[in-house]
């Protein structure tokens, strides 16, 4: 009979005659963080898109739904998941839940398989594309960690081979599944690029947490680094946050699904899962502002052409119902035949979402908030205006009379809610190609480049 094949077995391979240096506990947990980021960002959004595989556990690392979606993925997790909690919690992916519409289930992308106590808690990850491919680990006892990355040909066949003759000891179709998948990719395209480029950005990457201790500009850094310090004090709380939310979600969508019930009771389930998905993309939101305020000025790189217009019309139902339940109307006022602008269609929805939520948050049962898009020179134009219940007139949304309380948060006393601060509010949307103005006589206006026709 042959011996269990686990992830500590692969591991365990993996890192045999591997010159390591050990870290402890949290230093490779901050590795392993950034690794993922490196990975992601700089190396698999250039190569997802012809498809692919990845193997994870105990949780999956991958973080954004276009991923999900476009590769083939087996996870080996503890029973119970997704709701797993130990004291390996700190290796958990972050969940990008502002990107997860109603209709996706958090499982149904990937095939999950039960994680056993010999496979260990230690994360891993495994990638395999045409032309990328990697395997990603933390491996060794506590508070002598080390982060294991391979690349090399030899590792990945090993790997494969193991992780396909895993699965069919535990379950036979997911292994022939698993097979086929590789088989059909073909000829791998090792990138002997990637190994050389890794390091050197990870070691950037980590090198950025470092405070900055030079004398000379200590004083004037002093306010930098107390920000950057507060935003990522929010970024991890806006993880802490929309997590649970998540998982809430996901309880409500599963029991939607496999349960009968009475009206009334689906009917508060889901109004439990729109509230629960306004705050995830209100959180969401102020991930993205926090992450801005760490990374300092950003990009406009990544601007594309998109249709502001079809985004009204796609979003406008979802808005209608969201004030709805406030008691306020939706009026869109939008001319046909605008032109397109340059921005970032998936942030600039949440972007939207929230300055739509933080403009009404005051406003009374019976009020309107019209949103006006009109073509202003080189610019699209959008206004924010309010039509109260009990004057019947246009007003322009008011200043907010609440008090910052750092680079990212506003206090409103009023309305007893955290919002954006107009700093941070500008800021997001100059990251997406929009200027804002905001004065008494004009209320909220946003200016979006048009792109250029030619």
């Amino acid at each position: 009979m042959k011996s269990q094949i686990t992830i500590k077995t692969i591991q365990d391979l993996l890192i045999k005659r591997e010159q390591t240096i050990f870290v402890d506990e949290d230093t490779s947990r901050r590795m392993w963080w950034a690794a993922l980021e490196v990975i992601q960002k700089d190396f698999l959004s250039q190569n997802y898109k012809k498809g692919g595989v990845w193997v994870a556990s105990p949780l999956p690392a991958l973080n954004d739904k276009k991923f999900f979606n476009q590769l083939l993925g087996w996870l080996w997790a503890p029973e119970g998941f997704p709701y797993f909690q130990n004291e390996n919690a700190g290796f958990l992916p972050v969940n990008n839940s502002d990107k997860i519409k109603k209709d996706y289930d958090l499982v149904s992308n990937y095939k999950v398989l039960n994680l056993s106590q010999k496979d260990g808690y230690e994360p891993f990850l495994m990638i395999i594309t045409p032309n990328f491919q990697c395997i990603l680990s933390i491996v060794g006892d506590k508070d002598k960690k080390s982060l294991l990355m391979k690349c090399d040909e030899e590792s990945l066949k090993i790997s494969i081979e193991l992780i396909h003759a895993k699965l069919k000891q535990e379950n036979y179709e997911e292994g022939v599944k698993f097979r086929n998948a590789i088989n059909n990719l073909g000829n791998l395209n090792i990138n002997g690029h990637f190994e050389k480029l890794f390091w050197p950005i990870l070691s950037s990457k980590l090198a950025n947490l470092v405070p900055n201790h030079n004398i000379h500009n200590s004083v004037k850094n002093d306010k930098t680094n107390l920000q950057i310090t507060e935003a990522k004090l929010l970024r991890a709380i806006s993880h802490e946050v929309r997590t649970p939310l998540t998982t809430i979600r996901t309880l409500i969508s599963s029991t939607l699904k496999k349960y009968n019930m009475d009206e009334s009771m689906r009917n508060r389930l889901i109004q439990i899962d729109n509230e629960c998905n306004e705050q995830i993309d209100r959180f969401g939101l102020i991930f993205n502002a926090a992450e801005l305020v760490n990374n300092g000025v950003p990009s406009l790189n990544n601007l594309a052409k998109i249709n502001l217009t079809e985004i009204f019309k796609k979003l406008t139902p979802l808005w209608s119902k969201q004030l709805s339940r406030r008691g306020i109307s939706l009026k869109i006022d939008i001319p046909s035949q605008l032109p397109q602008i340059l921005s970032d269609s998936e942030k600039l929805e949440l972007m939207l979402r929230g300055l739509i939520d933080k403009n009404t948050r005051g406003l009374k049962e019976g009020s309107t908030l019209i949103l006006e898009l009109r073509p202003a020179g080189q610019k699209l134009k959008l206004q924010l205006k309010v039509q109260k219940l009990e004057s019947k007139k246009q007003e322009m949304p008011g200043i907010d009379n609440g008090s910052d309380l750092g680079p990212v948060l506003n206090w409103n006393p009023q309305t007893g809610s955290l919002q954006l601060s107009q700093n941070a509010t500008q800021k997001l949307l100059a990251s997406l190609g929009g200027h804002v103005t905001q004065r008494r006589d004009t209320g909220l206006t946003v200016f979006f480049p048009i792109s250029d026709t030619n």
